[in-house]
This record gives structure tokens, sequence and C-alpha cells, in this order.
């Protein structure tokens, strides 16, 4: 008898996302600031010591990816929990350079390394369409519990003054520990073929040259992702010198949104049976779509703020739909074209691009702008439309199940697949 291919407790995922995404939440919007309270270190030094660990961090990244492929996604990811749990633990006790520099380069790399060992994990609870509901799901309330974090944080800190930064870390450091005891009950499935036990290591991801343009594209993609965060601020407020508290509104637009419809939307595109790589390419355009509607809007300024309000708020409505779009259909293309007894580091590799965005898109956007406020956008135009194309030529040369999600069935009383893979590091 046939049933649909589920896995005890997959469900917790999401809600440790969730969890997860509290603590991030509450130190991501005034990152400076927080680790400033909380080690009394200077706002320059502690610049540099985040740019810099968080750079070399990315050097973890290879050894987690090694890592889920010989012991499972799971207890990886519990390893980084605990890491995280222990670093932000000890940020307040952080208070000489040396010793603030090793936790902050401990807890940075942890944080490199955390995306690509969860969608591993999505790729080892749940197989075919299956996949695409737990991302959504997951990025959904991962979303919900970014804001809920930063709403948190604020009421922290405004009723505890700098004493809550402090009382903010060790709130970090017990959300990432419930998060870790949310994923007890979530089990592998059985692998749906044995796989051929390769000494695989990263030349098998360097060779696989249709995953590597999916991953570029993904560079060019990711960059879109910066543009709320780095340029929009800047356009807002230096280009169309509109009121800074519509910065904050557009965030909240977006957050709301990806809280909310993100499982509908999801829903609604696998409903219409589109392949991962045409939704993640319809994505693109939608960026594009917004980026081309800001340029208008650097072009014409309105000189109504109230004009200019709506209109930036239907720039990031289209925005978020991209995005809602994009994120869960590119997401598990990766994880899907990734062979399983490697895919541990397919995924560190593909997390690479989401790295290399964040890091150059600050220097980058800052450096058109100076030019002219609308180039950087024309560029963004540009890198989305280059990355909808390389998605819809690469596709033929993708696994079949994994450009088009399909129902997965697996006979009753199929026990989880072991933790670990035996390929060599």
């Amino acid at each position: 008898m046939q049933q649909t291919d589920r896995t005890p407790g997959r469900w917790s995922l999401p809600v440790a996302a969730a969890v997860n995404g509290v603590g991030t939440g509450m130190y991501i919007p005034f990152t400076l600031v927080f680790f400033h309270y909380v080690t009394g270190l200077s706002f320059t030094v502690v610049g540099t010591v985040l740019t810099v660990t968080g750079l070399a961090g990315l050097a973890a990244l290879p050894a987690a990816g090694a890592a889920v492929d010989r012991y499972g996604a799971k207890p990886v990811q519990y390893v980084l929990y605990g890491v995280r749990v222990a670093g932000f633990a000890l940020y307040p006790l952080a208070h000489s350079l040396a010793a603030f520099a090793a936790v902050a380069l401990v807890t940075a790399a942890a944080d490199r390394a955390f995306p690509a060992v969860q969608q591993s994990l999505i790729g080892e609870v749940a197989r075919g369409a299956d996949r695409d509901r737990l991302q959504a799901a997951t990025r959904a309330l991962q979303n919900g519990g970014n804001g809920a974090g930063a709403l948190l944080a604020s009421l922290v800190i405004a009723f505890a003054g700098p004493t809550g930064y402090t009382w903010a870390a060790w709130g970090n450091a017990l959300s990432f520990a419930v998060a870790a005891l949310l994923l007890r009950p979530l089990k592998p499935l059985r692998a749906s073929a044995a796989p051929a036990r390769r000494r695989a290591g990263y030349r098998l991801v360097l060779a696989d040259r249709p995953f590597l343009v999916v991953t570029g594209a993904n560079f060019l993609n990711a960059l879109s992702y910066s543009a709320l965060s780095v340029l929009f601020p800047l356009f807002l407020l230096e280009w169309l010198h509109a009121p800074a508290a519509l910065t904050g509104s557009a965030f909240t637009v977006n957050t709301v949104l990806c809280a909310l419809a993100g499982v509908y939307v999801g829903s609604r595109v696998r409903r219409a049976g589109a392949r991962r790589t045409r939704a993640a390419a319809l994505g693109g355009t939608l960026f594009s779509a917004a980026f081309a509607a800001q340029i208008v809007l650097g072009t014409v300024r309105p000189a109504s703020g109230a004009i200019l309000g709506v209109a930036l708020g239907a720039v990031v409505v289209v925005y978020t739909l991209g995005e809602l779009i994009h994120s869960p259909a590119a997401e598990v293309l990766a994880v899907s074209a990734a062979p399983e007894e490697a895919r541990g580091r397919y995924m560190a590799a593909y997390q690479i691009s989401w790295s290399l965005a964040k890091a150059v898109a600050p220097s980058l956007f800052t450096v058109l702008f100076a030019a002219d406020g609308r180039l950087p956008w024309a560029v963004l135009i540009a890198t989305s439309t280059v990355a909808a194309a390389l998605l819809v030529r690469v596709e033929h040369r993708l696994p079949a199940d994994a450009v088009r999600p399909v129902p997965v069935t697996v006979a009753r009383g199929d026990a989880p697949a072991p933790a670990g893979h035996s390929v060599a590091a």
C-alpha cells in the first residue's frame, strides 16, 4: 500500500526555524549598537571585528558540508545551535578585544554554516513537492520569528536601557537552545535509492557544471535580496529625500508579507505546476520590475509625500512577491539537484553564493550610487535578468525531479534513513 512520503516530526523544523528567527531578530536590526553595549568596546572596534570574523567564518562552510555528508544534517545542526548558545551566553562577558574576537569568530562560523546545514536537513526529511511546502513554511515562520524577535528586543531595551542588550544576548542563547530541543522528534527519511559510495569530496561539486550555473544565478539574485536592507534606505534618504519613517515601513511591509503570505504564495505556485527553474526566474523578473519602478521614481521624484509613500509601498509589495516566489523554488531546486551522498557539500557551495553577495553588495551599491542614484537599480535589473535566463537555459541539464516537483510515495513501514553517510572528506 502506498502513502504520501512523510517523516515523523518534520513540522518541528518550521517551528524551530521560527524560534531561531526570534533569536536572530533580537540582534540583527541593530548589530553594531547591540555588540557595543554588550561588550563595552567602541563602535569602530566592534565593526572591524564583525567584518573580519564574518569573512573568516566562511571557512567553516566546507567543513560543515563534509560533516553533513558524513554524519547527517541533524547532528551538525545540533552542534551549530550549541555553538550559538555558548557564543551569545559569553558575549556579555567578552569585554576584552581578544575575548570578543574569539567568541565572534566561533559564532560567525556557526552562523555562516547554519543555512547550508538547514537546507540539507530539509533535503533529508522531505522529498518531491513536500520539500517545497516545508521550505515555504520554514521561511515564513522564520520571517515571523525575525519580526517578533526585533519587537521583543526593542521592548526589553526600551524598559531596561543599555542593560537590556545583555538580557537580549542571553535571550538569544535561550532561543537557540529551545530551537535545538524542538528538532528532537525530527528523523530523516530512508534514502530513495542506495547511493553510490563515491569518495566525492568537493571535486564532485566543481565538476557539476549545471549546479554551478544554478549557484552562479543565485549569486546574481542574492544581490537583489541585499537591496532592501542596503540600497533601499540609501536611495530613499539621499536620492528621494523621503522621510526616514518610510524605511521602517518598508521593512515592516516586507516582513509581514513574508510571514503571512509565504505559504499561500508557495502553494499557488505549486498548484500551477510551475517548474522550479521557471518559478525562480519569475521571482527574478518581479525583482527587475520593482527595480525598474525605482528608476522611474528616482527620475520623477514625486513632490507629494503621499504619492511617494503609496508608490514605494507598491514597489515593496512587488519586490516581496518576487522574494516569495523565488526563494522556495531556488532553494529547493538546489537541494534537489544535489546527489544525496554529497548534499552537504553541495549546499555548502551553494551557500557561498549568498555569503559573497552579502559581502559584495554594500561596496558595489555605494560605488554605483555615487555616480547616479538610479545606476544600482539598473545593474540589479541586469543581474536579475541574466539570472532568470541562466535558470531557464540550464533546466534541461538538471535532474528532472529537481526541476519539476512530483508527489513521492513510499511503502508503509519504511524506516528512517541512517543518520550518516560514508563519504570521504
